[in-house]
């Protein structure tokens, strides 16, 4: 058996920001590698630099030290529009809120990420179908998000987050919105595509919800790794039937 590379390694990484004259450290030297094809959650209480963390493995911001790998490249030191592109190809976000946008339909918001990396418009929409079909909506296409209920667009945006077949899954609270038995079936959707082979990074506050469905749990307090603590997804999983995982 191969020996799963890491896909995501963080080397003493902080990000300081200036409030006047006090420095507010939302991430103060933290070494963290998780392996391609891993569920990995992220606890720890408000403030402790959970979301931060997150923000800097997707590229949607730089660290102040310290150097961040992402399937290999060095995306510490990158531009802007180097980022934006790292971002399209190699990472799929879902929010808390969903973070759709109202006047798209589902379809259409699904499309959005393809049509960044210049993707033609007839294959983004084959695509978009095909995923909006794979999270069971292929009959809420064309609605807005305001006609959808809060599960349904929580689907959506697992579907967008798709869109360019990502390597990397990053979900920050992606039940926090939403009633616990509608929360349950995002959950078997992740872990859906974590049997598929997508690499599972969850922010989350919930105990019970980071160790039932994560293979590692990564607790951050005060902008440091406070502890490691395995996960129970495989004994979880092996209750039910066997998980095949890509290598």
């Amino acid at each position: 058996m191969l020996k799963r590379k890491y896909i995501i390694e963080l080397k003493k990484v902080a990000k300081f920001y200036h409030m006047g004259d006090n420095i507010v450290k939302a991430l103060d030297g933290v070494n963290l590698k998780i392996k391609k094809g891993e569920f990995i959650a992220i606890m720890g209480p408000s403030g402790s630099g959970k979301s931060t963390g997150m923000n800097l493995v997707g590229s949607l911001d730089v660290p102040t030290h310290g150097t961040i790998y992402l399937d290999g490249q060095d995306i510490s030191a990158l531009s802007e529009s180097e980022l934006a592109q790292i971002r399209g190809r190699k990472v799929g976000f879902i929010f808390q809120s969903f973070n759709l946008i109202p006047n798209l339909t589902a379809l259409e918001n699904v499309m959005l990420p393809m049509m960044f990396l210049g993707k033609e418009k007839e294959k983004r929409e084959e695509r978009a179908e095909e995923l909006l079909n794979l999270v069971e909506l292929g009959n809420r296409v064309n609605h807005y998000p305001g006609q959808l209920s809060g599960g349904e667009m929580q689907r959506v945006a697992i579907a967008r987050s798709l869109a360019n077949n990502p390597d990397v899954i990053l979900a920050d609270e992606p039940t926090g919105n939403l009633d616990t038995k509608t929360g349950i079936k995002v959950l078997e959707f992740l872990e859906k595509l974590n049997d598929q082979g997508k690499t599972i990074v969850m922010v989350t506050h919930d105990l019970e919800l980071a160790e039932k469905h994560s293979d590692i749990v990564y607790w951050l307090k005060d902008g440091r790794l406070n502890k490691v603590t395995k996960g129970k997804r495989r004994i979880y999983h092996s209750k039910k039937k066997p998980v095949k995982r890509k290598e």
